[in-house]
């Protein structure tokens, strides 16, 4: 039931955005004078790979840097997300579960860590509404596997309540680079 009431969920709320979402990739394409879109390999459920697709935020030629001033601010307000109703719509993201990481991160997993993977990832989740960027691998972690073992409608609907709460609020995460270690830095230092 929840891949199609997510299917649903995603081509309404695409509709009703369609407008501030062709705004935004307008204002990207010219401010970044490129495609305004930002695709990046990705794992969901069972271990599979997918292409996320998020709205651009960073010049390529830059290593490792800050945003732009427009960048920060469509990440500060997570508009940078919205465009992974597309992968909602394929069935590779749910709208409400663990955040997919990079595939570079794999073999860093444990076997508890490894539960965040029977489950689509989501655009939000547990450890979105519980802290985002803000808290330690290790809380994001346990707020995965907690969802992974727990999922159900009512939790869902939770943290979509908390997420809409959230979105009136700034996120105030710098993204300069430094700012937040890699999965796989962690990992090895636990």
């Amino acid at each position: 039931m929840k891949p199609i009431l997510d299917w649903v969920s995603a081509i309404l709320i695409l509709l009703i955005l369609f407008p501030l979402i062709l705004f935004i990739a307008l204002i990207l394409f010219v401010h970044f004078r490129r495609n305004p879109f930002f695709v990046q390999k990705r794992i969901g459920k069972s271990e599979r790979a997918f292409r996320l697709i998020k709205f651009r935020s960073m010049r390529e030629d830059e290593l490792e840097s800050s945003t732009t001033r427009i960048g920060r601010f469509i990440r500060a307000t997570s508009l940078d997300e919205l465009p992974q109703l597309i992968n909602v719509l394929k069935f590779e993201m749910s709208l409400v579960g663990p955040r997919p990481l990079l595939e570079e991160y794999l073999p860093y997993y444990n076997e508890k860590e490894k539960l965040r993977h029977t489950v689509r990832p989501g655009i939000t989740g547990l450890a979105q509404v519980n802290g985002r960027n803000s808290i330690d691998w290790g809380e994001r972690m346990n707020y995965d596997i907690s969802y992974a073992k727990e999922v159900s409608f009512l939790l869902d609907l939770r943290i979509i309540v908390r997420t809409f709460g959230q979105l009136t609020q700034l996120d105030k995460t710098t993204y300069k680079k430094g700012s937040t270690i890699k999965f796989s830095e962690y990992a090895k230092n636990r």
